[in-house]
């Protein structure tokens, strides 16, 4: 097979979760270069007319757009077993995530309870079930979004922290149990991205000069800066590859 076929993803479908915008967007959009229909999953995601439906169709690949709360495990329920009854799904992105930005001393129990069910349980869920039918064929690829603080302890989020570390150790738990099953686990985790979750530190002048001086690249990081780990996660170029987190950080953690 040439190099380039490894990449191929024509055929497949593809769930990314969080399509809405921001990573998941580009992370969609760049599934669905490489070959994939795309099943794009959000909490907001409008009926018709998405940006990410257009992206994805105008490359002449098949969208199915979902609206979905992952904050209610009922609802979530929902969703996998919809998605399991529509045919296999051969890639699942746990891309869908929120943060919550308050002092640790601070941090209501509301807070972190959302937090934790929308960036951690939910993605559980979903993978676990979803999973069983990638066990079943023998074949499927499962990318987590972790974050730099899957590493590191961040400030004011301890939940979100707490959440990414999480990911983390799934991504691993996960790819230890089902790598021999032909299923492979990973994560990419993304630097400071230039999104609507990082608006708060791009306002704060102090902290985004801070953030700047510290990455080798010498820029925040573009979702599009994503597309290429995703696809290569997705693809069988990744097919010995097994539990990685993959830092997509403009040389973050290497400084």
């Amino acid at each position: 097979m040439s190099v380039g076929g490894l990449f191929d993803l024509t055929g497949q479908t593809a769930v990314v979760t969080g399509a809405r915008r921001g990573i998941g967007l580009a992370m969609a959009v760049a599934l669905a270069e490489a070959g994939a229909d795309i099943i794009g999953v959000s909490a907001n995601l409008e009926p018709e007319g998405s940006i990410v439906a257009q992206r994805v169709t105008d490359l002449g690949r098949r969208f199915t757009g979902i609206r979905a709360d992952f904050t209610d495990r009922e609802a979530v329920r929902g969703l996998t077993g919809g998605l399991i009854a529509g045919g296999p799904i051969d890639i699942l992105v746990n891309n869908g995530g929120t943060i919550a930005r308050k002092p640790a001393a601070e941090h209501p129990d509301d807070m972190w309870d959302q937090v934790i069910e929308v960036n951690l349980s939910s993605q559980f869920m979903l993978s676990r079930e979803i999973g069983k039918t990638m066990i079943e064929r023998g074949s499927g690829k499962i990318i987590f979004t972790a974050s730099l603080l899957s590493f590191q302890g961040g400030i004011n989020v301890p939940g979100y922290t707490a959440s990414k570390a999480g990911i983390a150790g799934l991504t691993k738990a996960l790819a230890n149990e089902w790598a021999p099953r032909g299923v492979n686990v990973n994560a990419v985790a993304p630097g400071y991205i230039a999104t609507d979750n990082t608006q708060a530190l791009q306002d704060d002048p102090v902290r985004e000069r801070g953030i700047i001086e510290r990455i080798p690249a010498g820029r925040w990081g573009r979702p599009d800066d994503l597309a290429g780990a995703t696809v290569f996660l997705a693809s069988r170029a990744s097919d010995y590859v097994n539990g990685v987190i993959l830092p997509v950080d403009g040389g973050w953690l290497g400084r």
